[in-house]
């Protein structure tokens, strides 16, 4: 049996004349969070929807919880939850009657949907508002009840695309607890997010895709470390940071950077020193490889 719960071998995807993934590589380990990082049009979506089966790749084959996209497809989705960009859910009516549905609509018996119901709202902390309106709820809310939809049923996989998207800071992180726990319970979590900050507190593992290629992967300390490590920060007099420095750490360098920065700086250039972040790679990466679509 892999020890990976999602394989993907050479994938290629047009619309037309566009290529929208361009021979992507990925293997995520059962039981890990994966995080796919790129802005807009990078192919993002277009990849969680071919892994969940939803569009078909010109090129290249897949294996989800161990079956093959095409070949298994209805294997496949029975093996994976997921969340799209939107929440899936309807205004008209309770959180309660949302989740009973999903749980009828899955096959679960009244008696089964109801309890499932009962059991996500209070793990999701959504028993004061169980008998609302979706419609009277926050963004946050909303997102919290769409994911307790796609958990519905257990499966062992679950995607998310852009989750936390629209969300203020509060939901985001509790948006965020909810993922975590899901790992630990042991279920495959691959996301997709524009957020790096998410990343890196969430993700085992990271993948940079940029004009549908993956550019780079590995843990959020290896993708640091590709950029040096520390990073000189140059502020002007309003405390904006105007240009910033990578570097190796060592007292010799940092000097030579200081002295470079005395001689053609104005005097009131401001210095600080950081650890890189995930925005220093992920700025690297992309305009390494040009503009993203």
């Amino acid at each position: 049996m892999s020890e990976f719960a999602i394989e993907v071998y050479n994938i290629q995807k047009k619309f037309r004349k566009l290529t929208v993934l361009d021979g992507i590589d990925l293997a995520v380990q059962k039981g890990m969070i994966f995080a796919l990082l790129g802005p807009n049009g990078a192919g993002k979506t277009t990849l969680i929807n071919i892994l969940s089966t939803l569009i078909t790749p010109d090129a290249g084959s897949v294996r989800v919880a161990g079956y093959d996209i095409v070949r298994n497809k209805e294997e496949v989705k029975s093996s994976i939850s997921l969340t799209g960009q939107f929440a899936a859910v309807d205004e008209m009516l309770t959180a309660e009657e949302n989740l009973r549905m999903m749980g009828r609509l899955s096959g679960l018996s009244r008696k089964e949907a109801r309890l499932r119901a009962d059991e996500l709202i209070e793990h999701f902390d959504l028993t004061d508002a169980a008998r609302k309106r979706v419609g009277t709820y926050s963004g946050g809310m909303r997102r919290r009840l769409d994911l307790a939809g796609s958990l519905v049923v257990h499966r062992p996989i679950l995607f998310l695309d852009e989750p936390t998207t629209g969300l203020d800071t509060r939901s985001r992180r509790a948006l965020w607890d909810i993922i975590l726990q899901l790992a630990r319970e042991g279920v495959t979590v691959f996301l997709t997010t524009q957020y790096l900050e998410e990343a890196d507190q969430l993700a085992d593992a990271i993948a940079v895709i940029s004009n549908g290629q993956i550019v780079a992967q590995g843990t959020p300390m290896e993708m640091k470390s590709r950029i040096g490590n520390e990073v000189v920060e140059l502020r002007n007099e309003k405390d904006e940071v105007i240009h910033e420095i990578p570097t190796i750490g060592n007292i010799y360098e940092v000097k030579q950077i200081l002295e470079q920065v005395a001689a053609e700086m104005p005097i009131n250039t401001r210095i600080s020193i950081r650890r890189p972040s995930l925005d220093d790679v992920f700025l690297s990466l992309t305009s390494e490889k040009g503009r993203v679509s």
